[in-house]
């Protein structure tokens, strides 16, 4: 159905199939609000709804990870911004996210579809531009996911090389390390995904109580332990590591430090079509993880800023991890620093799970969509299992072939990786774009369980401005004079990935993508 205004629109009281409202049916198939939805969106229900709110809750938690996340961008932000410009940058993002996931969440509850921001464009952008834009979000979308997977499991091998390097002096770290361990930790992502997937929304559950529970082990030892900065330089002192001339541009280039660890919380739509209640649970899950995560993640920074040490000798560590330094001058000892670092590493390693289930559903939803070559076989869900089995091994193969990059050039392959953050940025700022432009124009939006009703323009339009603005210094390279290897070539990677898509349009899906609108139920 194309969202115009003469277009029809279900009603909370709309009359639906007998069997729509059935309390009899399969509880894996979902609620009789679940059918309403997939049978509007011109759906088949596919896969089975294992998920409940709080364990949709916890993949969402455990893939944003936060406080995490803050060991391992920390350089960037200390760098460009300093202690000050870190901490002040995370609260701007974190503000920043609370509007975007709020957007997010609401067009969440009006289409709880797997496909997420490419199936909302799709919905709620012009007529005119709905396939097109439709076709090239999906892309963003499918490739942000396929390269959080593989950037994550090679972060992963690399932080098991550093603890390999800590407590074994004859180890000598080597880049084909690393790729041989990410791609076992790829290999054992695709098996859980597989043959444990009906266990994932358990393990989900119990990964939130490490979760939780990491966060404050390593919170009491640091405070406990370290050495700690004054407060009053903690929060005023600023740098320009990067050597732009301006503290306020260099703090403004180390805002990706604050992006990175809020980044994911629509990982939950992408699931939705196995999700209990998809429309009321994806808000409150999407709205919680962004509150509380912020929160751990804010707590976290001004701990790690306040017990970092000398920025110096931890970047020279022969570990080649800084956290692990970190925590290694905390502590004094090996055992210690290797306590703490295995919390980290496998809480990333429980992100890759959930990455690697959320990059295989947003392959295989776009492929449902005829959006990909070969989509017919993206799209096969396998019977037995319920699993879009082929999707799961792609994420696997697309994991090797990059980690194989790190090889020859691991600049190479960060570059490649980076392009994730940009895309899907792109698609946050397309969706939510299209939500705000029927909103300045007067055009009617689908009912929901959640509704942002008179703040919606406020919080779209706000949105809007955070998002541009992180997608512009996301191109920045850290200094103004970089050489080669520490170029940022996001650009030219983003670039080249839309007009490959362009292209791959040109040439053949406008024949065969019309985009999820086309599939919507029309009411009369």
């Amino acid at each position: 159905m194309a969202l115009d205004s003469k277009a029809p629109y279900m009603k909370d009281d709309a009359p639906v199939d007998m069997e729509l409202d059935s309390d009899l049916a399969d509880p894996e198939e979902g609620n009789a609000q679940d059918r309403r939805d997939m049978t509007r969106m011109g759906k088949t229900q596919e896969l089975k709804r294992n998920f409940r709110f709080l364990s949709i809750f916890g993949f969402t938690m455990i893939l944003m990870q936060s406080w995490e996340a803050i060991f391992g961008v920390g350089v960037l932000g200390l760098t460009n911004g300093g202690t000050a410009g870190y901490i002040w940058m995370y609260l701007v993002s974190w503000i920043g996210f609370l509007f975007v996931n709020v957007s997010m969440a609401e067009m969440a509850s009006m289409a709880p579809t797997t496909g997420g921001q490419y199936h909302w464009v799709s919905e709620f952008a012009p007529r005119q531009y709905q396939k097109f834009l439709s076709y090239i979000m999906g892309w963003m979308c499918v490739l942000a996911w396929q390269t959080f997977v593989a950037s994550t499991c090679y972060i992963a091998g690399t932080q098991i090389q550093g603890l390999l390097v800590l407590n074994y002096a004859s180890y000598e770290p080597h880049p084909w390390h690393g790729t041989l361990l990410a791609i076992a930790l790829a290999a054992f992502g695709v098996f859980f995904n597989i043959i444990l997937a009906r266990k994932l929304p358990l393990v989900e559950a119990g990964l939130l109580s490490i979760h939780v529970l990491g966060f404050i082990a390593i919170l009491v030892t640091l405070w406990v332990l370290a050495p700690r900065s004054p407060a009053s330089e903690v929060f005023t002192t600023f740098n320009d590591g990067g050597g732009w001339g301006s503290l306020g541009l260099s703090t403004m280039i180390g805002i990706n430090a604050g992006i990175i660890p809020l980044l994911g919380a629509d990982a939950a739509v992408h699931m939705s079509e196995e999700l209990q209640d998809a429309s009321r649970s994806l808000p409150r899950s999407m709205i919680a993880t962004t509150l509380l995560n912020g929160a751990l993640g804010w707590t976290m920074l001004i701990t790690y800023c306040s017990t970092l040490g000398n920025l110096a000798e931890i970047l020279d560590s022969p570990t080649g991890i800084p956290f692990i330094a970190m925590f290694f001058n905390t502590t004094r000892t090996a055992g210690g620093a290797t306590a703490m670092s295995v919390l980290i590493i496998v809480m990333t390693v429980a992100g890759l799970l959930t990455q690697g289930a959320t990059a295989s559903r947003q392959l295989w939803a776009f492929s449902r969509d005829k959006g990909m070559p070969f989509s017919r076989w993206f799209a096969y869900v396998y019977p037995r299992l319920n699993l879009p089995v082929n999707s799961i091994i792609t994420t696997l193969i697309f994991t090797i072939l990059l980690s194989l990059i790190a090889i020859g050039s691991p600049v190479a392959f960060n570059t490649l990786t980076s392009l994730g953050t940009t895309a899907i940025l792109s698609s946050y700022m397309c969706s939510i774009g299209c939500v705000l432009w029927r909103r300045l124009t007067h055009k009617p939006l689908l009912p929901s369980k959640f509704s942002l009703g008179r703040w919606g323009l406020l919080v779209n339009v706000v949105s809007m401005l955070f998002l541009v603005l992180a997608f512009v210094f996301s191109f920045f390279p850290p200094s103004p004079n970089p050489t080669p290897d520490l170029m940022n070539w996001n650009i030219l990677i983003w670039g080249a990935s839309v007009v490959g898509s362009l292209v791959y349009y040109a040439v053949r899906a406008r024949k065969q993508y019309v985009g999820p609108v086309e599939y919507v139920r029309k009411l009369d």
